[in-house]
């Protein structure tokens, strides 16, 4: 075991994700064998790899560490400065030199093709990456955000969500220019004045949705002028389980432990201009386990 000392006293640390899949990979390692030694779901491990928890608690980046027998150092980000150092001067020197040759190419056919066609460049198709939790229990209310890039001065756009039947948007920031809570279908006109980069809605899983049944969210995004328009498909996560788990339980064990409970914070903060009540998540936290109650729509406190 080469494990390297390491000084810093914060209880959470910054994962480096590709860093940790490539060691496992080059070591030939299982994500179950991994989980197996660190003692969480091979589900955490795949997040971990794919940096859907870019922060972990120092406690299980150790034993993560300790799985994949490499230091603690070698798992987390590294400083900017010390990237930097770690480049011998002989090659910052090369790189910059070639750094510049190629813009200096770029530049020129930039020039060129501008003198060549007399024809605008089309603008950049603006795209949309959807962000969801693990599990909708039957009665709750989940989080979902859309977070859009490639976004121009001076361009339109039109989000359109298509939502599980039977579910219902409750609140959403900005308000939906257009929603069918019967058909799950909700339409967004964001104007060019408006510079925002992302559309959150809070959305209340049908009663009656059956458990253990994988529900699916398509989008799309529609940008551009008239005569020249782009439509293209919303990107990122687009399934949920439903099951009688909270959704900041990332992994489904009944319990929101100090990872997810983090991981909880930080989406509140991206769900800014919607109400999330922190005090019930806090409580079922501080509670250890928690359960549904499928009578009251809510998650209470497991008794002790």
């Amino acid at each position: 075991m080469n494990t390297k000392n390491y000084t810093s006293t914060s209880s959470t640390v910054c994962l480096d994700a590709k860093q940790v899949k490539r060691i496992r990979e080059d070591q030939q390692l299982t994500q179950l064998y991994i989980s197996k030694v660190v003692g969480v779901t091979t589900d955490t491990i795949s997040r971990w790899e794919n940096n859907r928890y870019p922060t972990m608690r120092r406690e299980n980046a150790l034993k993560l560490a300790d799985a994949l027998e490499v230091s603690l150092e070698d798992i987390l980000q590294q400083p900017a400065s010390e990237a930097e150092e770690a480049v011998p001067p002989a090659r910052q020197k090369k790189l910059a030199l070639w750094g510049g040759l190629l813009v200096l190419c770029l530049v020129v056919l930039s020039i060129s093709f501008s003198f060549m066609s007399k024809k605008p460049l089309p603008p950049v198709a603006v795209t949309a990456l959807r962000t969801l939790q693990n599990f909708a229990s039957p009665g709750s209310t989940i989080p979902v955000q859309i977070t859009l890039t490639h976004r121009t001065k001076g361009g339109g756009v039109i989000l359109k969500e298509y939502f599980p039947k039977g579910w219902k948007i409750v609140q959403a920031f900005p308000p939906a220019s257009s929603l069918d809570n019967i058909n799950g279908v909700a339409r967004w006109i964001i104007k060019a004045a408006d510079n925002r980069d992302r559309v959150v809605y809070l959305l209340q899983v049908d009663h009656d949705a059956k458990v253990n049944v994988e529900t699916t969210f398509v989008g799309e995004i529609v940008s551009g002028t008239e005569g020249n328009q782009s439509s293209v498909p919303v990107q990122g996560e687009s399934k949920v389980s439903v099951a009688p788990f909270h959704w900041a339980d990332a992994d489904g064990n009944g319990t929101i432990d100090d990872a997810e409970m983090l991981q909880a914070s930080f989406t509140i903060e991206d769900m800014s201009g919607v109400h999330i009540d922190w005090d019930d998540l806090e409580g079922l936290w501080d509670a250890g386990r928690y359960y549904w109650d499928q009578d009251k729509s809510a998650f209470l406190p497991q008794p002790k």
